[in-house]
């Protein structure tokens, strides 16, 4: 593909949901209004989305598949020049697949919300919020200069905050406030390690900062300047002990809302760390990877008890609570991929990330749609004498769900395996000089993690799709059950899409790792190749 198309697409990524955002407040043309204002805005966040999502597929078809450690389609512009903050965009390997992947958890939630309004104030504010987010995020993956990359981290933060505390459910003010306290704190401590990095390399260039791999930094500039990086990457990550805001924010969100955090917005913070901390500051990375890894394995211990408790019988516990608590598990294999400092361990964390995006995404759609259904995500009330029993009463949703648990517990063939199976290949294996004794620990601990994965994941499916007390065949007890619609039409729509993802990515692993491979080898080392 010719450079300047590809610089207009990946230009465009960015800029039309940021156009799209202001077009949505203002007054929809006679002619396109349709049944009402209301449905045409909801009509035009659905028709800017999926234009940005044909826009990513466009830019990925042209991808040079061959050299995807190089930068392409980069737009390099002087904007702060007393600063030398320039606008540089570029993707890579490492970007392109979290860039389509944004895209279409977006479209899908923008086509999600057109036929399941969220209750709360007016539509016309919920779709410029979206499509800011949208904006902030996929400028996160394609920008190339430290003080754009903080700019478009923190524009996210406020469509996120009113998403929730507008269009959310119980307890939404409390989860807006604890989402945006923690991770504006979380902010803070980067923005200083960003300027640090910045003003001692004599560049905020991230192609050039990754090309020196540190040569301009001293060793203590490289574990300060982490450390503080670090910090505000692993609140957004979410990494334990900094995860605590996330199952409040998941539990109070509108479905669209945990669609794109556990999908998008988790993403950002890992995406930091593998394209700012691993070769800007690689002294420091290898100082504070054995304590990366031992976080990252208690957020997957902790995160698996966690559903565990919340899906025994009796404890009141809440499906998109427990979701939320396994993506903190999740995303520590993860955490573990990128601290072993090594190909394998690093692509099996980006692995993960996509595939996170797409069964998370998908599970919250399905928890989403069970709770307009049943007008609750109460575990024990979903799986008592008058709840879900989805087997019997809409098999295709429980067929659904089914598919998306056993997904999310690692199952062979399905996209959720290979992730977390190249985390543990790459701590079984740990760069140089890092403890192999300790890393086995990690391994062993992250396999112990899996199987209690699986099952929280079985017992929940057991409880929602199933239920607790079994209706007998012929004991009139059916009626006791109201009606449970299934799957609707627009609902496939939105779903199949990461249903097929998830079954390509797992039997397919090389589609994905052989666009991520070159470019993690070439961060890792450091120049250019």
């Amino acid at each position: 593909m010719n450079h300047t198309v590809q610089q207009l697409l990946l230009a465009a990524l960015v800029v039309l949901p940021l156009l799209g955002s202001v077009a949505a407040l203002l007054p929809a043309p006679p002619g396109l209004r349709g049944r009402g204002p209301d449905q045409a805005v909801m009509r035009h966040g659905v028709t800017v989305t999926g234009v940005v999502l044909a826009a990513a597929i466009a830019l990925a078809a042209g991808f040079d598949h061959d050299h995807p450690a190089r930068m392409q389609a980069q737009t390099d512009i002087g904007w702060i020049p007393a600063l030398d903050i320039r606008i540089h965009l570029g993707v890579d390997g490492v970007s392109l697949p979290l860039l389509v992947l944004t895209a279409l958890l977006t479209f899908l939630s923008a086509l999600y919300a057109y036929f399941n309004r969220p209750s709360g104030p007016s539509p016309k504010a919920f779709v410029a919020l979206l499509l800011l987010l949208e904006s902030g995020t996929l400028a996160s993956f394609a920008v190339l200069d430290l003080m754009l990359f903080f700019l478009a981290f923190e524009m996210v933060l406020i469509p996120m905050y009113f998403l929730i505390n507008r269009w959310g459910g119980a307890e939404r003010e409390r989860a807006a406030w604890r989402f945006i306290l923690y991770t504006l704190l979380g902010s803070v401590v980067m923005l200083l390690g960003l300027l640090l990095v910045g003003l001692k390399g004599g560049t905020f260039d991230m192609v050039a900062l990754a090309t020196d791999n540190g040569s301009g930094l001293s060793h203590t500039t490289q574990l300060i300047a982490a450390l503080a990086i670090i910090v505000g990457l692993a609140v957004k990550a979410p990494m334990w002990p900094l995860h605590s805001w996330l199952p409040d924010a998941h539990t109070a969100a509108p479905t669209v809302g945990s669609v794109l955090l556990a999908g998008v917005l988790l993403k950002m913070g890992t995406y930091g760390l593998v394209r700012i901390v691993l070769p800007m500051t690689p002294d420091a990375a290898h100082t504070y990877a054995p304590y990366l890894a031992a976080f990252a394995v208690v957020g997957i211990i902790y995160g698996s008890l966690a559903c565990l408790a919340l899906a025994r019988t009796g404890a009141k516990g809440d499906l998109k609570r427990l979701i939320a608590y396994s993506s903190v598990g999740h995303m520590g294999f993860v955490l573990l991929g990128i601290a072993t400092l090594t190909p394998t361990g690093v692509n099996g964390a980006l692995f993960a990330n996509i595939a996170h995006g797409l069964i998370t995404g998908l599970l919250f759609f399905l928890v989403g749609a069970l709770k307009d259904r049943s007008g609750t995500t109460d575990l024990d009330q979903l799986a008592g004498t008058s709840g879900a029993a989805l087997y019997g009463r809409a098999p295709r949703l429980g067929g659904l769900l089914a598919f998306g648990a056993v997904a999310s517990l690692g199952l062979p063939g399905l996209a959720g395996f290979w992730g977390e199976m190249l985390a543990m290949f790459g701590a079984f294996d740990p760069a140089d000089g890092l403890s192999r004794p300790a890393y086995l620990t990690y391994m062993a601990l992250a396999a112990f993690g899996t199987l209690l994965t699986a099952a929280y994941m079985l017992i929940v499916v057991r409880r929602v799709c199933m239920g607790d007390h079994p209706i007998e065949p012929g004991t009139g007890s059916e009626a006791d059950r109201p009606a449970l619609a299934d799957v609707h039409g627009h609902e496939f729509a939105a779903w199949s899409p990461l249903v097929a993802l998830t079954v390509l990515a797992g039997l397919w692993p090389a589609a994905l790792l052989g666009l991520t491979d070159p470019a993690v080898q070439q961060l890792l080392a450091g120049g250019t190749r």
